[in-house]
């Protein structure tokens, strides 16, 4: 008799393989119910019959992410030790460009942190184990992200201002409440929102529309570890942005019911993320000295192009609609950057940031870039300040602004197609009025009107006392700045130093 050999075990594909190390991993409970060890997933109104049909879209064990984290990161920190040994600050293109940096720092990384705690607690009440994992490594990556950005700039922080105090001004300073709201709404909102929130609006929007471009002009600059930071982190954020897709389908595959819902926190979350990229918008196109793309080339590429005209058009299959007020922002492509660079530049004594007058080649680029707009803008705004600066002076706004109660930033925006007239909207609740920026913003509060009532409006908290009193050293005080934080960039510490390490200075007499 004659033994046949057994037959080799048949090995496993990746996804078996990664869903035998995960999802297996699961458990029924017996003694408690699933609503007493899950009771968050519930309440929002999204219907889930079967979480095993999560697709996770990372694909990875911890053992193995770990080791292709810890991999990017050697990578970045040899960078980051060179560019310090070789005084690579001195190679940037001129020191105002860090303005940008500083806006970055001062309003991102402690959200990156924000990001990685509401996602470690996704991770423990998400019921599926595929959501829970997917949830845990993005937690894990923001919480990396966070840490990169500080040390990459960190650097910088010995030799130029507005970077000593970015975590505290992150809770205090007028321009960071925008970047804060935006986080504090989706951190309130529940844990399905909170995937459209990130996945779909942060990663999605911003992500593309800040990382790629924006850190492209890194390198045009000179910032060799912020650009290398930056596309260290856009492998993850490619994971990310799949995560957030996969949330969307998951939720509109599982029950038809949860289509409305779906199709309401859409429309929210692009308005709110279209809102806080306004300040990419100034950044991209009027703090870099040298540019990769206007934020009008970059808006129609990354939004129109890839999301609009791709992500979109998937998915109609589900019966998802473009965005509201999507033509709002379309129109606005225009004069955006402009708009809230003059906010910026008349407000910037109260900022950790510089501003200065776009200079000649700076004019004759934004006149290429924005032939129909920028000439209107000028005439209306830029050639009134050089006229004050000429005298001797310099112009600055001695008020306060209105702010928008959703997005909170000062009321700066135009008419759709009318660059010189300001749009102001305004609703009442409850005997109290409360002023928007546009029709978005204030579709956004009379859904939610008794959420954004409670709006912290730096502005407000001014005007009632509790900013350190009610004058600007007063208010400069309570935020912590420093002389040479802000205000004009020509003359500031920041430029005369950049002179002087550059023999640029000019000689006293």
């Amino acid at each position: 008799m004659t033994v046949s050999p057994e037959k080799p075990a048949r090995k496993l594909s990746m996804k078996q393989r990664y869903t035998a190390l995960t999802h297996d991993l699961d458990w029924t409970p017996t003694y408690v119910t699933e609503e007493e060890i899950f009771p968050f997933t519930t309440f929002e109104g999204i219907k889930v019959h079967d979480w095993s049909k999560w697709e996770d879209p990372f694909r990875l064990t911890v053992e193995a992410y770990n080791k292709y984290q810890a991999e990017k990161d050697r990578r970045l920190y040899a960078v980051l030790d060179g560019f310090a040994q070789s005084q690579g600050q001195l190679g940037l293109t001129e020191a105002r460009y860090m303005n940008a940096m500083k806006i970055f720092l001062q309003g991102i990384p402690i959200h990156e942190y924000d990001a990685h705690r509401n996602f470690s607690y996704l991770a423990r009440y998400a019921n599926g184990p595929g959501a829970r994992f997917a949830a845990l490594c993005q937690s894990m990556d923001e919480l990396r992200h966070a840490q990169t950005e500080i040390h990459t700039l960190s650097h910088y922080n010995k030799y130029f201002d507005g970077m000593h105090d970015w975590h505290k001004w992150s809770d205090r300073v007028w321009y960071l409440s925008v970047p804060k709201s935006f986080f504090e709404d989706a951190m309130t909102a529940g844990p399905f929102e909170w995937l459209i929130a990130i996945g779909f609006s942060f990663e999605y929007l911003l992500t593309n529309l800040l990382f790629v471009p924006f850190m492209s002009g890194a390198a045009f600059n000179g910032d060799l570890p912020t650009m290398t930071f930056g596309f260290s982190a856009q492998s993850d954020e490619s994971r990310h942005m799949t995560l957030g897709l996969e949330a969307i389908k998951f939720m509109l595959e599982q029950d038809e019911d949860n289509l409305p819902i779906v199709q309401d926190w859409l429309d929210k979350w692009f308005w709110r993320g279209y809102r806080l990229i306004a300040l990419v918008a100034g950044m991209m196109d009027y703090m870099l000295p040298k540019r990769v793309m206007s934020w009008k080339e970059a808006f129609e590429l990354y939004f129109e192009e890839q999301m609009l005209n791709g992500l979109f058009k998937d998915l109609e299959y589900y019966g998802i609609k473009p965005p509201r007020h999507v033509q709002w922002a379309i129109d606005e492509k225009e004069i955006l950057s402009h708009q809230v660079y003059w906010v910026l530049y008349q407000y910037s004594h109260a900022a950790a940031f510089t501003t200065t007058i776009p200079d000649e080649a700076d004019q004759a680029w934004l006149q290429e870039s924005y032939p129909e707009t920028w000439p209107v803008f000028k005439a209306a705004v830029w050639d009134k300040a050089q006229r004050v600066q000429d005298a001797g002076g310099r112009y600055f706004n001695p008020g306060l602004p209105q702010l928008c109660t959703v997005c909170q930033i000062p009321m700066g925006f135009t008419e759709p197609g009318d660059p010189l007239t300001q749009c102001q909207r305004q609703s009442v609740y409850e005997g109290e009025r409360y002023d928007f920026c546009s029709d978005g913003c204030q579709w956004i509060f009379d859904r939610e009107p008794t959420k954004y009532r409670q709006s912290w409006l730096p502005v407000h908290q001014i005007y009632q006392g509790n900013c350190g009193g009610p004058t600007l050293p007063d208010v400069a005080a309570w935020y912590g700045l420093q002389p040479g934080d802000g205000a004009e960039y020509l003359g500031s510490p920041d430029h005369q130093n950049w002179l002087a390490w550059h023999g640029q200075a000019p000689k006293e007499d």
